[in-house]
């Protein structure tokens, strides 16, 4: 693959210990091991789940006999990129899920999506990071609130489309209220690539973006925090 880029841009957010946690995820640390003055450099020892900050889910997070991260090749983390823009519909309506129409209203204006893409979903939420409140926008019942994509287009991209994985700018590719995680089970199956907890997805165009994905090679792990890098042409 020839890469052709004008700028790179980071759409992983900075780890830091007070990010939005997945309820029951463990909490984010960091343990000073040597100091400067004391040992002439420095260093730190970091502890946090492997589905926290920016991440990868593996195949293996949803089936037993699924690739774990470690098993994902150098070259399935280099991707072309489309982003979906669904902004307006999530600021009105939280639960807002991608829509087969959606997609063809995309394409009608950009093209086809291309086989073997990776399909972005950006859904403002990479603003509300700093808030955890607003990020999982729980109700009182404690269901969450936040976009996703639906089944139905998840199917329509991975059977007609041949696409290779989704990703997306809140804590989770399916939507909030979505407890049975169908589109993670659906491109998981696959051992398809799904990003979630992405930022700066304003800052790509619709579409000729190659992104580098670059996971923490975790042996067994279930997903790794993960540095993404996209070439924007």
């Amino acid at each position: 693959m020839h890469i052709t880029y004008s700028r790179v841009i980071h759409l992983s957010h900075v780890i830091d210990r007070n990010i939005p946690q997945w309820p029951g995820d463990p909490p984010v640390e960091f343990t000073t091991v040597a100091e400067i003055p004391d040992d002439g450099y420095y260093l730190r020892r970091f502890s946090l789940g492997e589905h926290s900050a920016t991440h990868i889910n593996a195949a293996n997070s949803f089936f037993a006999d699924g690739a774990s991260i470690d098993k994902y090749s150098a070259e399935s983390l280099i991707v072309p990129t489309v982003v979906i823009d669904i902004c307006i519909a999530a600021a009105k309506n939280s639960d807002y899920a991608l829509t087969i129409a959606d997609i063809l209203a995309w394409e009608a204006e950009h093209g086809e999506i291309a086989s073997g893409s990776l399909v972005l979903l950006y859904t403002g939420w990479q603003h509300k990071w700093g808030d955890r409140r607003a990020f999982f926008n729980q109700d009182s019942q404690g269901m969450m609130h936040f976009p996703g994509f639906s089944s139905d287009a998840t199917q329509f991209l991975l059977n007609q489309r041949q696409i290779v994985g989704v990703g997306i700018d809140t804590h989770g590719v399916d939507p909030g209220h979505d407890s049975s995680f169908a589109t993670n089970r659906l491109v998981l199956a696959q051992s398809g690539i799904v990003l979630e907890n992405l930022s700066n997805l304003d800052q790509l165009p619709p579409k000729g973006t190659t992104l580098a994905i670059a996971p923490l090679r975790l042996r067994g792990g279930s997903g790794s925090p993960v540095g993404v890098l996209a070439f924007v042409p």
